[in-house]
């Protein structure tokens, strides 16, 4: 679901039996703009878009959207809640720790280990969650080369 040529918006919304209203459809097409955008940054895109927009009203429209199962909510460890409208497979997001950059990456087992859990506690479980935290290519690039000016410092 990446961009609007290939999603019908208005579709989602009423399959899910939700009202079309600008502001959804604006969300919608931030989220799938930009995927693992903040509330913030899904804010300035939607008032770039449609002008005079309450914080509150995109707020609540990611809220619905999560709630019907078009836009996922991911809440990494010491960030914001971050929006992608990849939903609906079970897939996992690396996270640069230098610049915070999100991507996707798929399941490196398959669907169903991800969701058996070793001891389910009598759990019914019915999403794994797994970041991977580490450095991106750039921020790795450029702390080596940071490295090599401190060592010939040195």
């Amino acid at each position: 679901m990446s961009t609007e040529t290939s999603v019908d918006h208005r579709a989602l919304l009423r399959e899910r039996g939700l009202q079309v209203t600008a502001q959804r459809l604006a969300v919608l097409r931030a989220v799938s703009a930009q995927p693992h955008s903040t509330a913030d940054d899904i804010d300035t895109a939607v008032r770039a878009e449609l002008g005079a927009v309450s914080r509150q009203a995109v707020y609540d429209v990611l809220g619905v959207l999560t709630e019907k199962g078009l836009v996922r909510r991911i809440q990494p460890a010491r960030s914001p809640a971050r929006y992608e409208d990849r939903v609906g497979d079970n897939h996992h997001h690396l996270i640069c720790r230098s610049c915070g950059r999100m991507v996707d990456v798929d399941c490196a087992v398959d669907y169903t280990p991800c969701l058996t859990a070793s001891d389910d506690q009598g759990y019914e479980i019915d999403e794994a969650e797994v970041i991977y935290w580490g450095r991106c290519p750039a921020c790795g690039k450029n702390n080596n080369s940071e490295s090599a000016r401190e060592e010939r410092r040195a």
